[in-house]
């Protein structure tokens, strides 16, 4: 059976102009393999973590813990207390279970062979006891022996690689005091080296509690294996009346649970969500690539459609065509991203070793659902896009072929004019509601951004007129002239190809402002308010990192070149019902290195039931000097505190303050976050950071920072989003490039006779490229000035709506380097783009040229 006239049609013409649709073929498939590339490796980072983890852990049958968890805000994961080692022996008596440990786990950063730290970027750096039991324990032991005599230690192989380290070599382990420890042996956890890029340091348990624990005898949790024909839930029923108040017992899989909800249901859905979130601007820009390609094709084909239609064609059968077209090109393009993705997949499993976060042992995974939306994702975009130009295509009257084919299709309408203008004034109205109001409103400044994004695309060929005239007014010459007179002979096509370069580079725009304004309020924050002359940090991001000394403090402040030095460690409890961080200080010196602002009531003499609480953390509590707070901490204690102090500034100090008296009956392991050094007067910047610097050598070799480089390390982590966000951002530039080469090449075609006419009367070759070229740096120019208008527009949006107000909120900043480096590569990008078909166009040959129809 043969199939319909109009697929025929379709098909005829695809064959016959298979090049036209290399842009919108080259687009669907980057933003599908982008985002099917995305699920595959969250599909298999998923699965591979949760064998690993039921495979480490196959051995545990139950987990007997503390029932008590502390959140503080802000954190995904709470602070729980610890438990009775010794209760393992009163658990192992019970009849139902065959062997009890306690496993004893803190944070413990090693040192690498030459004295740096490894690890500490985001994921935990641990350390733990080695634990005999081998189904007990989810270590294996790959080489050399387990660790017995004091200072010995089993290293993660994964950890040993990174460090440069091997059995029998010695170094030096941060619990935050430094341990001299000599590896004896390298442990696998699961099949695998290490859990991604967590570090772990297993030692004898005498030396656990030694160096994790505030008090020798306790343990995190204890593992517990069940006898003979024992279930995991009939081992936590009989286990429940062996326990004390306050500790519970949960089965072995849900620990596995747990702990494959913490990496794969935050950790990895966060950077799968990040990674979609670029897909999506991906697809976006694929969206104006392909829209525009369409209407250039449905205008060229006018003609052709209209004798379609004086034959007898219906409107439907035009835009059946039309759309059959679009879904043909989505499909075959769609299909090929599928396959490319799941090479991304596979090339990300392979790089990520690489670059330190080796991905667990397994094959990929790809399930249904990762192939199924990417390919609806590329039919649909493709579809989509192509809807208005087929519609457009299908009211092609008749009589047209008896016309000139037009091709302008003028956007520059006064009702476009209209729209646009009322959309941006709406878009500016709810952005100032939003944004300058005494409690801002991200919802409505989202709402507004997004109007503004709409205003943008509709006013796009109005402002595509006066801007392309004012960016060429400086080209001299009669090439250039021409340039500019064609990128104005259509405002709609200009805007058009011009809006997707905008999405991208506004987008790089936003991040970029953002980026420089969180470290312009880091930088601020220091100025304001570190009063000393230098800090001694531990910089991490995440969960990494063991922190300072709490004896380092001391130990500074008793050098004869120092004045004050003040310890800043951490804490959790719930206050009044609430869960909160707390920072543990001597609140007193604390005052001589930090600038707390105007303080109510007394820092001197909080003793063991006192408290300071910041002015904005007091105003939302109802706290008051003189007023009493409950204090819940996590071994489940609670203790009744009197506020004696509100202080105004609570930038580096936090919104608790407590001393080191009250807490210590309720630490875990101590460690501070920031030692602040204040010089004696009379010392000299280089003289005391020397001093400095040789006492906390003699602590893990933390470093010692000038209050600009304590700014600056601080704001380390923003750099490194801020080079993920470039190089995921490239993909979308990248599709922004092929539409406005596959609409120059769709120009050039159209305009055959035209650029023959012009080689006729003594255009050379160098010239015609010119000014093609010179026609894709207007285009281009048109959308990097859009997408730095509407960028930094966006970026002031997000600044001004996040949290914070007066004192607290974010400092506007604008990074004029970095986004004219921005500008810079956006007019690259239009030389770039001009290379093929300014390269097509010097090649036509002149008398053929000008007898094109």
């Amino acid at each position: 059976m043969r199939p319909p006239a109009t697929l025929r049609l379709t098909l005829s013409s695809l064959r016959a102009h298979r090049r036209r649709f290399l842009g919108t073929f080259a687009a669907v498939l980057l933003g599908v393999a982008f985002l099917t590339g995305t699920l595959v490796m969250g599909d298999t980072l998923r699965a591979s973590f949760d064998t690993m983890f039921t495979g480490a852990t196959r051995g545990t049958d139950a987990v007997v813990r503390s029932a008590t968890t502390v959140t503080a805000a802000g954190e995904a994961q709470g602070t729980r207390g610890p438990v009775d080692a010794d209760l393992a022996d009163r658990i192992a008596r019970v009849p139902e279970v065959a062997a009890a440990a306690p496993l004893i786990e803190g944070a413990g950063q090693l040192l690498a062979a030459d004295g740096t730290p490894v690890g500490g970027k985001g994921p935990p750096t641990l350390a733990g006891n080695w634990i005999e039991d081998e189904a007990l324990n989810p270590y294996r032991l790959a080489e050399g022996r387990t660790p017995h005599a004091p200072g010995e230690a089993v290293v993660n192989r994964g950890a040993a690689k990174a460090a440069g380290l091997r059995v029998g070599d010695t170094t030096v382990l941060r619990t935050p005091d430094p341990v001299r420890v000599t590896v004896v042996g390298l442990a696998t956890f699961g099949g695998a080296d290490g859990m991604g890029q967590v570090t772990w340091t297993g030692l004898t348990r005498a030396d656990a509690e030694r160096y994790l624990t505030a008090r020798p005898g306790e343990a995190t949790s204890i593992a517990v294996r069940a006898g003979p024909g024992v279930s995991q839930e009939e081992l936590v029923a009989a286990l429940a009346p062996a326990l004390p108040g306050g500790v519970e017992a949960i089965t072995g899989q849900r620990a596995a649970e747990e702990n494959t909800e913490m990496v794969s249901g935050r950790f990895l859905g966060l950077f799968t969500t990040f990674l979609l979130v670029f897909s999506g601007v991906a697809v976006l820009v694929s969206v104006f690539t392909i829209h525009n390609t369409f209407a250039v094709l449905v205008a060229q084909r006018t003609r052709e459609n209209a004798l379609l239609r004086a034959v007898g064609a219906a409107r439907r059968q035009v835009v059946t065509g039309t759309l059959t077209e679009a879904l043909a090109v989505g499909l075959l393009a769609s299909a090929a991203g599928l396959l490319a993705g799941i090479g991304v997949a596979a090339g990300l499993q392979a790089l990520f070793p690489a670059i330190g976060f080796p991905f667990p042992e397994g094959d990929l995974v790809v399930t249904a659902g990762s192939l199924a939306l990417p390919l609806g994702v590329g039919l649909a975009v493709c579809a989509g896009s192509a809807l208005l130009p087929a519609v457009r295509a299908g009211r092609t009257a008749p009589l047209a072929a008896l016309r000139e084919t037009d091709v302008d299709g003028s956007g520059t309408s006064r009702a476009r004019a209209l729209t646009g203008g009322a959309l941006l004034a709406a878009a500016v109205g709810t952005v100032l509601a939003g944004v300058l109001g005494d409690d801002p409103s991200l919802w409505l400044a989202a709402t507004g951004a997004g109007l503004a994004v709409a205003a943008f695309v509709v006013l796009g060929p109005v402002a595509a007129s006066v801007a392309v005239r004012a960016l060429g007014r400086p080209l001299r010459g009669a090439n250039r002239g021409l340039a500019r007179r064609n990128a104005l002979r259509s405002p709609g096509r200009t805007a058009a190809t011009a809006t997707a370069l905008m999405i991208g580079v506004a987008v790089v725009t936003l991040f970029t402002v953002f980026g420089a304004s969180l470290k312009a309020t880091m930088d601020r924050t220091v100025d304001r308010s570190f009063a000393g002359d230098v800090a001694i940090g531990a910089p991490s991001f995440g969960a990494g990192g063991s922190g300072l000394s709490p004896r380092l403090a001391p130990a500074v402040a008793a050098l004869p070149e120092v004045g004050t030095a003040v310890g800043l460690g951490s804490g959790v409890a719930e206050v009044d019902g609430r869960g909160r961080a707390l920072t543990v200080t001597d609140p007193a010196a604390l005052a001589r290195t930090l600038d707390l602002g105007e303080v109510r009531g007394t820092l001197t003499g909080l003793g063991t039931d006192g408290l300071a609480v910041a002015a904005d953390e007091a105003a939302a509590s109802g706290l008051a000097p003189g007023r009493q707070a409950e204090l819940t901490f996590t071994d489940g204690t609670r203790r009744t505190f009197t506020v004696r102090a509100v202080y105004e500034r609570a930038d580096l100090a936090g919104d608790y303050l407590i001393t080191r008296e009250a807490w210590a009956p309720h630490r875990t392991q101590d460690a501070d976050r920031l030692v602040a050094v204040a010089f004696a007067d009379g010392v000299s910047a280089a003289d005391g950071k020397a001093a400095v610097t040789a006492v906390a050598d003699r602590y893990g070799q933390p470093e010692v920072q000038t209050r600009e480089e304590y700014a600056e390390a601080s704001a380390g982590g923003i750099d490194m989003m801020l080079t993920l966000v470039y190089a995921l951002l490239a993909l979308a530039v990248l599709i922004a490039l092929l539409g406005i080469t596959n609409t120059l090449t769709l120009a050039v075609h159209e305009r055959t006779r035209e650029l023959g006419l012009l080689r006729a009367v003594g255009q050379t070759r160098a010239q015609l490229r010119a000014m093609v070229r010179w026609e894709s740096v207007l285009v281009a120019a048109f959308g990097t000035l859009g997408g730095l208008t509407l960028g930094g527009f966006l970026g002031w949006v997000l600044v001004r709506a996040s949290e914070g107000s007066g004192d607290s909120a974010l400092a506007f900043a604008v990074p004029s380097a970095r986004l004219a480096a921005v500008a810079l590569i956006g007019l690259a990008a239009g030389v770039v783009a001009a290379w093929r078909p300014a390269r097509r166009a010097a090649r036509l040959e002149i008398l053929r040229a000008i007898g094109t129809e």
